[in-house]
């Protein structure tokens, strides 16, 4: 053994390779694929593997595969406190919400800046669905999520966001007045839950409502997105199964208080 190998960690070693292997796989690998390719002893794999997926690092795929988590193999890059809880508790959340209505679902967190970060998405498996990269942030004054973490934020700080935002028309239908845009920060409050149809992405539509930490803070928010023209006929669906599933994320995360939605 060389003086590199004694000083290597077994425990951390085996994270690690464990990490490499999932982030090299194409699909999900099984517990048994797992434990063949390593040489792990069962037992320890199955245990290094609930630690990941207690830190967000790996999901788990019915009945018993596994696959390192998107933020992870195409950015923004690693997580973990707080993020890594959030992650954590909504991907099954996420999951079973982009299975009940057939759309994508992300979950966002607000930057200091105001703008919106990606943190987690579950995919809709439909032939024609909206999906983006878990890269850079997206600006907030224009999407669903924004909306929300906008629409929670003190007023001088969304003062300071529009000021400092350049608030571009991406496309015909957006929104760059700023009274308008503190109305509709106003309605999303009193809804409980925010929209954005064709006003980010040409042809892309969703809705979003806030989750909350024990304290009652909105600390991110859950968004169901799909491709327009399948929105006008289900958004008021979207919007019920948004506030729905992002009451039981807060619930999850330790907030007992009610949650009232406007509409």
């Amino acid at each position: 053994m060389n003086e590199r190998d004694s000083s290597e960690v077994k425990s951390a070693v085996r994270v690690l390779e464990l990490l490499e292997l999932l982030s090299r796989a194409e699909e999900p690998m099984t517990l048994r694929a797992i434990v063949s390719e390593l040489g792990y002893p069962k037992s320890s794999t199955f245990n290094l593997l609930a630690t990941l997926i207690s830190r967000a690092y790996v999901v788990r795929i019915e009945p018993e595969s596994y696959k390192i988590h998107d933020a992870f193999r195409n950015g923004p890059g690693w997580a973990s406190g707080r993020d890594a809880q959030l992650i954590a508790t909504a991907q099954p959340i996420m999951d079973a919400l982009r299975d009940q209505e057939g759309e994508t679902v992300f979950l966002g967190t607000r930057r200091r800046d105001g703008r919106v970060r990606i943190l987690s998405k579950s995919v809709s498996r439909q032939a024609v669905r909206f999906d983006s990269d878990l890269c850079g942030t997206d600006p907030a004054y224009c999407t669903a999520m924004g909306r929300v973490l906008l629409a929670s934020w003190a007023s001088h700080r969304v003062d300071a966001y529009l000021a400092r935002e350049r608030l571009v028309k991406i496309t015909d239908y957006t929104v760059i007045d700023r009274v308008q845009l503190r109305k509709i920060f106003d309605e999303t409050r009193r809804n409980g839950f925010g929209v954005s149809d064709r006003e980010a992405v040409p042809g892309g539509s969703g809705v979003a409502a806030p989750v909350r930490d024990s304290s009652g803070e909105v600390i991110a928010a859950l968004n169901i997105a799909t491709v327009a023209p399948r929105f006008d006929s289900c958004k008021d669906r979207l919007a019920q199964a948004a506030i729905r599933n992002a009451a039981e994320l807060s619930y999850r995360l330790g907030f007992k208080g009610s949650i009232t939605s406007g509409k």
